[in-house]
């Protein structure tokens, strides 16, 4: 059997997600070919991990301005792609035109005009893009899906989604380049993406029009005075700052392993700054954030995102004409964090205990839960899950329809795009007028 080859762009930390499961459990399948990415740093890091740690080999490298000279060279079958969401629509179209497939990581891009030329690109080629939307294959998740398919809770009429983003990873977005809408379209695109796409799935339902509130009320250096904190806007970054000492929102970027290898010794080459102050000028993303969602079918959705909670996880409850299904998860941080205080640490990993479940409230009935086996690995089991899909040559039918293609991406990304619309328009906003994503179509299920 011939392996399928793949390339990847943009090795930065989510680009390990794939190549750990490609070089490894799917080696028999797939073959990584090269790497591509602004940094010679980044891909020496890479480079030696391939070499070392994984048992796979040294690969050939391309800095960024030599990117279609690797399609040429290489002519993989897939391209990945997990750059800076700004750039991710190039990248797919320039692959697409070079006679490649592509996976993306989410979002596939971060605009209404950039998604539209992926869309035609697509149409053009004939080629085909997957965007990774892990959240679709954790156990609980897909639980969920199987539930309301069923009719559990009779149709449903309405979802309420709240998720909240705590001070180690929430805090993390504005010390990079995702604290500007021009890069990543602010978290309304960048992380809704995922909690949209799920609604989207769940409901099997296509987004219509969208109205938005959005406000900066926590981070940026404006904020800080205002709360008495003016002394954490005095230095630009943190590391090698002494006055950053006790600073709770630093990072430290000399901590001998990734941070230090993946972007402070990149910063030469790729003028990435990996831990700009929180505080500081510039940045305007929103970091409180809501919407209400109707889509082609009827339901309404009541969305919200704050990014500077004590807590992490969601609530989403759905409002059948048969009873309610609640979903609550509320897992911890799941990304690299900064050094904050131990004592802190120790005390609300002890009072703040993991929690998942799902209930279900059926009309006239008791209430009860649904047990759900929990899956291992990366983001609650759905990374294992998700690569097997992508790379794995035998992988398992999916009755749950999990995989997303560029349609499917675009219904969640424009649901973000259209809220920073209404947030700066202050009027609801139709999906259509932004782009004709297949306007005769129902379901989700009806788009690739």
């Amino acid at each position: 059997m011939t392996k399928k080859r793949y390339v990847i762009v943009g090795t930065g930390g989510r680009a390990i997600s794939f190549i750990e499961p490609l070089v490894t459990r799917h080696a028999a399948d797939a073959e990584l070919l090269a790497l591509c990415d602004l940094s010679a740093a980044r891909l020496a890091h890479y480079d030696a991990l391939l070499a070392g740690s994984l048992g796979y080999r040294a690969l050939p490298t391309y800095t960024a301005d030599r990117f279609d000279a690797m399609l040429r060279e290489q002519r993989p079958d897939v391209v990945i792609v997990t750059s800076k969401d700004s750039t991710h629509h190039d990248y797919i179209m320039r692959s697409l035109r070079a006679g490649c497939d592509v996976i993306t990581e989410k979002p596939m891009t971060i605009d209404a005009g950039k998604c539209a030329a992926v869309l035609a690109a697509v149409d053009a080629t004939g080629r085909r893009v997957r965007v990774g939307f892990n959240y679709r294959w954790q156990a609980y998740r897909t639980r969920v899906k199987e539930l309301l398919a069923a009719g559990t809770i009779g149709r449903v009429r309405a979802v309420n989604l709240e998720y909240v983003l705590d001070m180690r990873h929430g805090v993390d977005y504005y010390r990079r380049w995702h604290a500007h809408l021009a890069e990543s379209g602010g978290l309304l695109v960048h992380k809704s993406t995922h909690h949209f796409d799920l609604v989207n799935w769940w409901l099997d339902a296509i987004p219509d029009e969208v109205f938005a509130r959005g406000q900066l009320d926590f981070y940026g250096r404006a904020n800080a005075v205002a709360r008495g904190d003016e002394a954490l806007t005095r230095y630009p970054r943190y590391t090698d700052e002494p006055a950053a000492a006790t600073d709770p929102f630093r990072l430290n970027l000399r901590d001998g392993g990734n941070l230090e290898s993946l972007y402070l010794r990149a910063e030469a080459d790729s003028g990435y700054v990996r831990d700009r102050n929180v505080f500081g000028d510039g940045i305007d993303i929103y970091d409180n954030m809501g919407a209400l969602v109707r889509y082609r079918t009827g339901e309404l959705l009541t969305y919200s995102l704050v990014s500077f909670s004590s807590r992490e996880g969601m609530r989403v409850s759905f409002t059948g004409d048969r009873g309610t299904l609640e979903y609550h998860e509320f897992l911890g941080t799941h990304i690299i964090r900064g050094q904050s205080d131990a004592e802190l640490d120790r005390e609300q990993s002890t009072a703040d205990r993991p929690s998942e479940f799902i209930r279900v409230y059926p009309h006239f009935q008791p209430s009860y839960e649904v047990e759900v086996e929990r899956a291992k690995g990366g983001h609650g089991g759905a990374d294992p899950a998700l690569m097997a899909n992508l790379f794995a040559a035998d992988a398992p039918a999916d009755p749950f329809g999990r995989a997303a293609g560029h349609e499917q991406g675009a219904a969640s990304i424009l649901v973000g795009i259209a809220a920073n619309e209404s947030i700066a328009t202050h009027r609801p906003v139709k999906l259509l007028d932004l782009l004709p994503l297949r306007p005769t179509a129902v379901r989700l299920s009806e788009l690739i």
